[in-house]
């Protein structure tokens, strides 16, 4: 419990050290470059993520299988020969990746992005240096997975903030002394993707144990775990369809400035999810190991406690996002156009964000069982209905119409799918969910913040905005806390032991 501890700390502090660099950083970038070269950096997303399907649940894969072979004795060869396997293809797929995004610049330039003040030549240029970063980012995510899947994740996230620490701080100060273009923006970040790269290499190669021979490509080991990893493809390429069709629709039917406007404000709404995974990436190599041990009590006793912190941090912070929206991004930006053109999009989106990061452990659950089934059926009957949904309200409603559809679909998952899991897994345990893990938070979080709302004066000074906006959020934190039986059972604990101590 310790070390889950230790890596669910290490994990907040590398998410909030990356959050804040993003909430310096986005609107400098805004600033120097533009809103409709920040539009470039949401294609770059919407591209990077349409890929994801190549990844065919390989690093999911890495990271469920060292986790349960770490607890087996005498795997240390097994271990390495997986880890070297997996590498092979990823890299394989990331020189895929990088030729088939060079082929398509000159088309995703000339007929799918519509910009308005920037040349065709700077829209390909930018299109192709995105081909490049997305070749050398791609085996990041092969190699954060064995790190976690070892639990190793205080290392992990010392490479990711301090890479990204350069990253951002280096990207401005190129914005501002030598070329304030998307050109030098995304040089930069290939630059400094490959130094993320290479040092998490290292450190998953240093962590795996030592075997007496060098790790090798082994092809029954692909075989060994193609259901797995073939389920996990089949959930990421739904998952694609359901979570990035409105942006691939809304980045054509929407002119470049406004699809900026769309892409902060799914940025904005997107790093809620900031709060829930580190939990999430903490607790699942423990299922796992569980999940191998047939220890179903204690498996139940973390599922809960996990499911109640997850919501605890995840739940204040989306109704205060979404109630005081205009306010906080006003006091981000600081500018009021931003502000009032983002505001109500990211009400919609963080609501559906919310809804999916409590998604999460029962998500992770099923994968602790090598359950893959019942996810990737969800999401295959969700496409018949929300795919025409989409499209529909996207063409009708334009960006309103892809925030709506978001939150449909994750309401979905919450009263359709859980319930379904609990039927096969952990039986019964849903009622315990549903009140005790999100529903008491809610009421509690939502009680102060809408009182805050209420109370909040409009004419208020920024500073005195900010010390409010701050304060209501951490009564809220503190009422969810306080109303969620097991983890204020265990803050008393702690708070005991402490004065034992």
């Amino acid at each position: 419990m310790q070390r889950l501890r230790h890596n669910i700390l290490a994990n907040y502090a590398g998410n909030t050290l990356g959050a804040l660099l993003a909430i310096v950083l986005v609107p400098l970038y805004i600033r120097f470059m533009g809103i409709e070269a920040y539009g470039l950096v949401g294609v770059f997303s919407t591209l990077g993520a349409t890929f994801v399907l190549l990844d065919m649940g390989l690093s999911q894969t890495l990271n469920r299988e060292l986790a349960r072979l770490s607890a087996v004795p005498d795997t240390a060869k097994e271990m390495r020969d997986l880890a070297r396997t997996l590498e092979v293809v990823y890299w394989v797929v990331a020189l895929l990746i990088g030729i088939i995004v060079f082929a398509l610049a000159p088309l995703i330039a000339e007929d799918w992005v519509q910009a308005e003040s920037l040349p065709t030549s700077t829209v390909r240029q930018a299109v192709t240096l995105m081909g490049l970063i997305m070749t050398v980012q791609w085996p990041i995510s092969l190699y954060s997975g064995g790190l976690r899947g070892m639990q190793q994740q205080v290392t992990l996230n010392m490479i990711n903030v301090g890479t990204a620490a350069v990253r951002g701080i280096g990207a401005i100060l190129i914005l501002r002394f030598i070329s304030p273009t998307i050109q030098a923006f995304f040089i930069w970040q290939a630059f400094t993707s490959t130094v993320q790269t290479l040092a998490l290499a290292v450190a998953l190669w240093r962590g795996l144990p030592s075997a007496l021979s060098s790790a090798r490509f082994d092809l029954d080991l692909l075989k060994s775990i193609w259901r797995f990893a073939a389920g996990m493809s089949g959930i990421s390429v739904l998952s694609l369809i359901l979570t990035q069709l409105d942006k691939v629709i809304l980045s054509k039917v929407l002119p470049l400035e406004m699809f900026g406007y769309y892409t902060l404000a799914s940025t904005v709404a997107s790093n809620l999810l900031i709060v829930a995974y580190p939990v999430n990436y903490a607790v699942f190599p423990r299922f796992s190991q569980l999940v191998s041990q047939g220890d179903e009590e204690s498996l139940k006793k973390l599922y809960h406690l996990s499911c109640q912190l997850s919501s605890v941090l995840v739940l204040p912070a989306a109704i205060v996002l979404s109630l005081f929206a205009p306010e906080i991004l006003l006091l981000w930006t600081g500018d009021p156009a931003t502000a009032a053109n983002t505001a109500p999009l990211v009400g919609l989106l963080t609501i559906g964000t919310a809804l999916n990061g409590l998604m999460g452990l029962p998500y992770l659950l099923q994968l602790a069982y090598g359950w893959t089934k019942l996810t990737l059926y969800t999401n295959g009957i969700a496409i018949l209905f929300m795919v025409p949904l989409m499209l529909g309200l996207t063409s009708r409603y334009g960006a309103w119409g892809g925030a709506a559809v978001w939150v449909i679909l994750n309401s979905g998952y919450v009263l359709i799918e859980l319930p379904l899991m609990h039927r096969r897994l952990l039986r019964g345990e849903q009622w315990r969910w549903y009140f005790e893990d999100v529903g008491l938070p809610m009421v509690g979080s939502l009680c102060v913040v809408a009182l805050g709302k209420w109370i909040l004066q409009t004419d208020m000074l920024p500073l005195g905005t900010f010390l409010v906006l701050a304060l209501i959020a951490l009564l809220s934190l503190g009422a969810a806390a306080m109303l969620a039986p097991k983890l204020r059972l265990q803050i008393f604990e702690q708070l005991a032991l402490r004065r034992i101590l």
